[in-house]
């Protein structure tokens, strides 16, 4: 599935692991013992995220955009 939408991976100390949000859909989330892990997971999920919207016929986020710091 070829999709542009952001997932934001973080150590959480608290967690013991990567966390996995993504900034597009709100209170989604998953983790990873691993980065590698964090962003497989990662990938599932947003895949199940856009299906989901697909299925019930909601309409899709905007993809956010990538903003280049000005110097």
């Amino acid at each position: 599935m070829n999709n542009h939408y952001s997932m934001l991976i973080e150590w959480s100390e608290d967690d013991d692991a990567y966390v996995v949000s993504f900034p597009e859909f709100a209170g989604a989330h998953t983790h990873g013992a691993t980065y590698r892990e964090a962003a497989k997971n990662g990938q599932e999920v947003l895949t199940l995220l856009i299906e989901t919207c697909e299925q019930e016929g909601n309409p899709l986020p905007m993809p956010a955009r990538y903003q280049r710091a000005m110097a």
